[in-house]
């Protein structure tokens, strides 16, 4: 089943292609054949075309306003990117310093709201092991105390079976 399919799925994609390539260069070889094949050096049978096209326009024409842009004209009209531009470069330097600093700075209060937090929940966790840890303890010797008892009955039981034998009972 799965090569049958396999087979249809290259022959649907063949067929495709074919006619893909059909569309594509068809309409081109139409012309060639109703034109006819010009040979080299035979003369075509047809005048030569008189083409009455308006002159292509250029974009100064379709858009004048585009040419009259530039660099040094951008932003002239903003005050706040005048006056950045107006700014000395050791100006612009140490505004980027400060810049830097300042976001330091955050960024080290940060740090250190969640250094404090991880801090707090630490010691949490700690007293919440320690807890547990006083627990396991108490099971641990109540288990204990309970498997001594659990084999001092079974002795007990054990000496009472045989002195209950010794006087004839049988389970």
């Amino acid at each position: 089943m799965n090569r049958r399919s396999g087979a249809c799925l290259r022959c649907c994609l063949v067929i495709f292609a074919v006619v893909s390539a059909l569309c594509v260069c068809g309409p081109a070889f139409y012309s060639k054949f109703n034109k006819g094949f010009k040979l080299k050096g035979v003369s075509s049978s047809c005048s030569p075309c008189i083409c009455h096209c308006a002159p292509s326009q250029s974009l100064l024409h379709i858009a004048p306003g585009l040419a009259n842009l530039s660099v040094s004209d951008c932003g002239k009209d903003d005050p706040d990117l005048k006056e950045e531009m107006e700014k000395q470069f050791v100006d612009l330097l140490a505004e980027e310093l400060k810049l830097l600093k300042h976001v330091g700075e955050e960024h080290s209060k940060h740090m250190n709201i969640t250094l404090g937090e991880a801090r707090r929940l630490a010691t949490q966790y700690q007293r919440e092991a320690d807890k547990c840890i006083a627990a396991t303890e108490t099971c641990e010797g109540a288990r204990e105390r309970a498997q001594a008892l659990l084999t001092r009955e079974k002795r007990l039981t054990l000496l009472w079976e045989r002195r209950a034998r010794l006087l004839g009972w049988e389970p």
